[in-house]
């Protein structure tokens, strides 16, 4: 009788721990392909651009919840990286001297000719910010100097610890760079990925073009998809200060607009621009990265040549 017991114990152990295997794959199947994605791309941005090993990315980059299940390859011959989870949902980024990484699908035509962007350096025997040379050592006598530099060193971890995970500090003063502090593996010459921060300059190049005279972002955005219905009361201010009132969910722990658009979309422009309003302009503010995307999509419109665009494309 004994036995029998055991047995039938071991059944339903094994039955519940199939149902919970199932009921896990089921629902995180979807966030396989976004898995993949941000690895593939973390891992062709780092190392086709800053020269990362594919170990410091993985240990350094990669090494979040659910993102470091994936299994990368760098390809350095043909400039792409790879990712998948468990065997499943293979995402590619690709690297392309003058645009960067980019993710792409299996439609995607990696022979086809791109266009690259015509930059023409000026470099400046002018110390930063003002040209490319060293930057000026400077005192200032308001500064505590001892005391902004216990402040950036605490920006940094101790030891072994990973809490706070600063790769770079910089204080700038008056055109004076007055502190400055790199964590273990990265210098003044690191490249790294800029995220969010590129939100600020795409407002700055909005900024330049009203100064300019060329736009005012006071005007409502001409958007054919908005001429009849309340989007159409929208402008590039509203947009630039995200309070469009355009629906937008961001949230990276789960499937939302801000991780659809990023690792599944082919236009990234278009996702806040299909968007419907929630609220009236001005009334509601809601952060969008996808709004951020809209407006590089406004700004590439600007131009008449398109190998100026890409100097003003958002980069993740």
């Amino acid at each position: 009788m004994k036995f029998f017991v055991m047995k039938n114990s071991f059944k339903i152990v094994g039955l519940v721990a199939i149902g919970s295997f199932i009921y896990l794959g089921f629902t995180n199947y979807p966030k396989l392909d976004l898995i993949s994605g941000f690895s593939a791309k973390s891992m062709a941005s780092v190392h086709f651009i800053d020269g990362r090993s594919q170990a410091s990315i993985e240990q350094g980059d990669n090494d979040i919840p659910l993102v470091k299940l994936a299994t990368n390859q760098i390809d350095d011959k043909a400039s792409f990286a790879t990712a998948s989870v468990f065997g499943l949902k293979t995402r590619k980024a690709i690297y392309r001297n003058g645009l960067g990484a980019t993710l792409i699908d299996d439609s995607f035509d990696v022979q086809k000719p791109y266009l690259v962007p015509k930059r023409t350096p000026n470099p400046s025997k002018l110390p930063y910010p003002y040209g490319t040379s060293e930057a000026k050592d400077s005192l200032f006598a308001n500064i505590d100097y001892a005391l902004l530099q216990k402040t950036v060193a605490n920006a940094f971890d101790v030891g072994a610890k990973t809490d706070k995970r600063s790769r770079a500090v910089l204080v700038i003063y008056k055109d004076h760079i007055i502190a400055e502090q790199y964590g273990p593996g990265f210098s003044k010459n690191s490249k790294l990925l800029g995220w969010s921060m590129t939100k600020s300059l795409t407002a700055t190049y909005f900024g330049i073009l009203q100064k300019q005279g060329k736009i005012n972002l006071n005007a409502q955005v001409t958007i054919p998809e908005w001429k009849n219905d309340p989007r159409a009361k929208i402008t590039l201010n509203d947009l630039l200060h995200m309070n469009s009132g355009l629906a937008w969910e961001e949230q990276y722990d789960k499937i939302c607009d801000a991780t659809q658009m990023l690792f599944q979309a082919s236009n990234m422009g278009r996702v806040q621009l299909e968007k419907q309003a929630s609220f009236a302009p001005n009334t509601h503010w809601n952060y969008s990265s996808g709004t951020t995307n809209l407006l590089s999509l406004i700004l590439r419109k600007q131009f008449k040549s398109p190998k100026i665009i890409w100097i003003f494309g958002t980069a993740v």
